[in-house]
């Protein structure tokens, strides 16, 4: 795959610029900002007008703090029951597809798998209603068909369900913060999960894995949030051997990708070593520079820490199937996610997301 220089712009759907242009417009006229304009717009079937009413009468705010006013174990799991049985009347999809294009899509675009990887930082529970939408900001404009998400909150995941109920939620965990796996349920077909302990963990980490199909394609989803700092280098590299050889050991006819919050420096990749087939997403396409730094304190403002740093923690990483006749995903395109400042004057996360596309190869 040729690489892509820094300064060429990644081409976008006519849906994106349709979408982009409506809540550029409507952040103009209301003066919210970008993530709550994409929310009521989706709301309102992308209808400026409909959308625009709504703005003065909802807020969407008092979603998030019922959910984080739910502090009774026993009324957080009957929630969690209810809303997997079915969801509640009152939801609104915030990332269901949207009608705002009747085009159908190119046989390319609709064989491509999309995902996104990100840390949104629930542990932090400044303004997090705020960033949650933001999250789903992001969801409504590139309609991911996976995401992988690490530091995950009880009231986030609650949240989630009830504005995404487009897709599918696989929890990593169920107290304390933990990973999860969304999955469109209009585009991947969920058929079984498991955790996968790391015995000697002292983070409460674990590898969520999500056996799914993809237009007929098997695929295995692995997504985990490896030791922190830099201190626990041993046990960062503890895991990461326990993932790569889930990722060595699948069946050649399954194709697997695992991402996350990784917190891997690259002399502990080398260290440990990546198996045969198995690639670094970001180095497949190229090494492109704006897309080096996930953890860039230089630029994300989210913790005010007194020093500068800058590390590529999330990364995703690829093992296509091997069997013949089975389609060989390659990577495709990759981008940062949460650039933007929301209106409270944050980031949607400390960490910046990962987009990524795959075609067949």
């Amino acid at each position: 795959m040729a690489s892509t220089s820094a300064s060429e712009k990644p081409s976008v759907s006519n849906v994106e610029e349709n979408r982009s242009r409506l809540c550029s417009e409507f952040a103009a006229i209301t003066g919210a900002d970008s993530a709550v304009a994409q929310c009521y717009l989706v709301e309102n079937e992308w209808e400026m007008q409909k959308a625009m009413n709504s703005f003065f009468e909802a807020d969407l705010e008092n979603v998030f703090a019922e959910d984080m006013s739910e502090d009774s174990e026993s009324s957080s799991k009957r929630k969690r029951q209810k809303m997997e049985e079915k969801p509640p009347a009152e939801c609104i999809d915030l990332t269901g597809e949207s009608p705002v294009s009747t085009r159908k899509p190119s046989e390319e675009d609709d064989h491509k798998l999309s995902l996104i990887s990100w840390n949104v930082d629930g542990l932090d529970t400044d303004n997090i209603g705020e960033r949650a939408r933001g999250l789903c900001s992001y969801l409504v404009l590139y309609t991911p068909d996976v995401v992988f998400l690490q530091e995950l909150i009880p009231p986030y995941v609650l949240y989630l369900k009830k504005r995404a109920v487009s897709y599918l939620l696989i929890e990593g965990g169920e107290e304390g913060y933990f990973t999860g796996i969304m999955l469109k349920k209009s585009r991947v077909k969920f058929v079984e999960s498991e955790k996968v302990t790391f015995p000697t963990t002292q983070m409460m980490r674990n590898l969520l894995v999500a056996q799914v199909t993809f237009k007929g394609q098997k695929l295995c989803l692995m997504t985990s949030h490896l030791e922190s700092c830099k201190a626990q280098a041993g046990e960062r590299m503890k895991q990461l051997r326990v993932a790569m050889q889930r990722m060595r050991e699948a069946p050649d006819d399954v194709t697997v990708l695992f991402g996350g919050d990784t917190n891997l420096r690259d002399t502990e990749v080398a260290k440990v070593g990546l198996p045969p087939q198995v690639s670094d997403v970001w180095e497949r396409l190229g090494k492109q520079e704006h897309c080096r730094y996930t953890w860039d304190t230089k630029a994300n403002s989210n913790k005010a820490l007194p020093y500068v740093s800058r590390c590529r923690f999330d990364r995703v990483y690829i093992r296509p199937a091997t069997k013949e006749g089975v389609p060989r995903l390659a990577p495709d395109h990759m981008a940062l996610l949460g650039l933007e400042k929301l209106d409270c004057g944050r980031f949607t996360s400390d960490h910046w997301g990962i987009y990524c596309s795959f075609i067949a190869a």
